[in-house]
Order: C-alpha cells, then sequence, then structure tokens
C-alpha cells in the first residue's frame, strides 16, 4: 500500500498517510496535529524495490 506525504497549510507540519490508490482520490486527511483540514499533497519519489541485481 502506498505512503503518501501531506504538508498542513495551517501549522506547517509534514505528515504521512498509507492509503490504498483508490481512496486516494476521495481521502481528506486531517493533520493529527492541529485538525485542520487544509492539507496539500507533498509530492515524493518512488523507488522501486526488485529482486534482481542490476
Amino acid at each position: 500500500m502506498p505512503t503518501y506525504q501531506y504538508r498542513c497549510e495551517k501549522c506547517g507540519k509534514t505528515f504521512e498517510s498509507v492509503e490504498h490508490l483508490a481512496e486516494h482520490e476521495a481521502a481528506h486527511p486531517h493533520c493529527p496535529d492541529c485538525g485542520s483540514e487544509k492539507i496539500q499533497h507533498v509530492p515524493t519519489t518512488f523507488i522501486p524495490k526488485t529482486s534482481r541485481k542490476s
């Protein structure tokens, strides 16, 4: 399951949320520190991990 990173626009804290791909579109997480709904998605890099050596 993917982990998404968010930043609260009210208090500036960054936090992570684990969501299914289908849930991500409709997800409206709240800031765990201040409870604000003003949340901005923070793009993160994706590094696939494979069993093959390169």
